[in-house]
């Protein structure tokens, strides 16, 4: 049920309190307009949560990239959590992890037509990509993980809320998870309760619409996980496995699922009902692995029950791949499971219209925006053309 994973910890309310002070300081300075946020001429969706870690950001930035790659052209903006690299970093096929991160990483090798970049500097970022010549004619910008990133005033801001932890059962850091205070949720234009169960009752969806409290100029969506086709890690590797053509086909396998993400727990849920058993082996968001690691990864799989399968996320891959001493017999059998993102109760194409809509009527260069204007007259005000300040709340 929703809520079923938060633990408050009774005796860090009083840190919670003052943290949570520092942080209404803060957004009080936007507010007031002491601490300016940048409006852009380009389309921007920021997508982003005000809990630490684990709403599944990556997999719904992919979902928008799957959405519009084919229409226009796409930006993705990340900090680069974890990266070795400073200031702005252009991402290529080439670029190794270490220079941009674990999940920019994974987006550039799925999607090698989109531009991918990093900058802690987000407004710094949106400069590069909208006035640099290596990125000419970027017609949309998502940023990854910036709702809290204040100094850009993206023209859609989603919120994501994982449905085990929804925020209005949560508290401050450190008693709680969240980094902002529930009501931060009144800066989002769209709210996501994501990782919901496939079979989301009517009657929840009303409760938490309920519950939720959200104001009428913003839109609540309710999205689940489905699992792709899973693949060997190391496919090149000697004597692999049979892949299991889904997880469907875990009947009789025993899992070590190992996962270095921030909340493995949906994860777990899905897999139970078709592995023979599981055995989770889990170690901190973003983990590097080192070789006392490696170490333990290996003993894991020598003690777990025959047959017996290592089941991975695509983030934990990425690091996988670049760690050395994995076991020939673990290689053999490590298979990553891709995430992707579906949108529940018929949502799914009121969801898209409203993202391809806001991108068609700000977008400089997109193509449905050329193909709408080709019909006009040559000496008209092409909307494209001129500056103004995209407003979601206004289309």
């Amino acid at each position: 049920m929703e809520g079923d994973f938060i633990k408050i910890n009774s005796q860090l309310r009083p840190l919670s309190w003052l943290y949570g002070m520092g942080v209404g300081f803060r957004n009080m300075l936007f507010e007031t307009g002491f601490l300016k946020s940048q409006s852009y001429s380009i389309p921007v969706i920021s997508v982003g949560n005000i809990t630490v870690g684990g709403t599944g950001k990556t997999p719904h930035v992919e979902y928008l990239v799957r959405l519009l790659k084919d229409k226009m052209k796409v930006a993705v903006l990340s900090r680069g959590y974890k990266r070795k690299s400073h200031g702005f970093v252009l991402a290529d096929k080439q670029t190794p992890m270490e220079a941009i991160g674990d999940e920019p990483y994974q987006i550039k090798q799925k999607f090698p037509e989109v531009t991918v970049a990093v900058d802690k500097k987000r407004t710094r970022g949106i400069h590069h990509l909208t006035d640099d010549q290596d990125t000419p004619n970027i017609d949309v910008i998502l940023l990854d993980d910036a709702f809290q990133h204040r100094y850009v005033k993206p023209g859609i801001n989603i919120l994501l809320v994982d449905y085990h932890r929804l925020i209005i059962y949560d508290q401050l850091l450190p008693a709680g998870r969240l980094r902002e205070p529930v009501k931060s949720k009144n800066r989002a234009d769209i709210v996501i309760i994501t990782k919901c169960p496939k079979d989301l009752k009517p009657m929840e969806f009303r409760v938490i619409t309920k519950a939720m409290s959200l104001y009428p100029y913003q839109q609540l969506y309710f999205s689940t996980y489905e699992y792709d086709t899973p693949r060997l890690v190391f496919p090149d590797c000697q004597e692999p496995t049979e892949v299991p053509s889904g997880i469907e086909s875990l009947q009789g396998r025993n899992i070590l699922l190992l996962t270095g993400i921030a909340s493995p727990e949906q994860m777990r849920l899905d897999l139970e009902p078709y592995a023979e058993s599981i055995q989770p082996l889990v170690f901190g968001d973003h983990h590097n692995f080192k070789r006392n690691d490696i170490e333990r990864i290996n003993q894991a799989f020598d003690e777990l029950p025959k047959p017996g399968l290592i089941v991975t996320t695509e983030k934990d891959a990425t690091r996988l791949k670049q760690a050395e001493g994995l076991s020939d017999e673990v290689k053999q059998h490590l298979i990553v499971l891709p995430i992707r993102v579906s949108l529940l109760l018929d949502q799914e194409e009121a969801f898209n219209q409203n993202i391809i809509g806001y991108v068609r009527k700000n977008s400089r260069n997109s193509i449905l925006v050329k193909g709408k204007d080709e019909n006009k007259p040559k000496d008209s005000d092409r909307a494209g053309d001129r500056p103004r300040t995209i407003s979601f709340r206004n289309n």
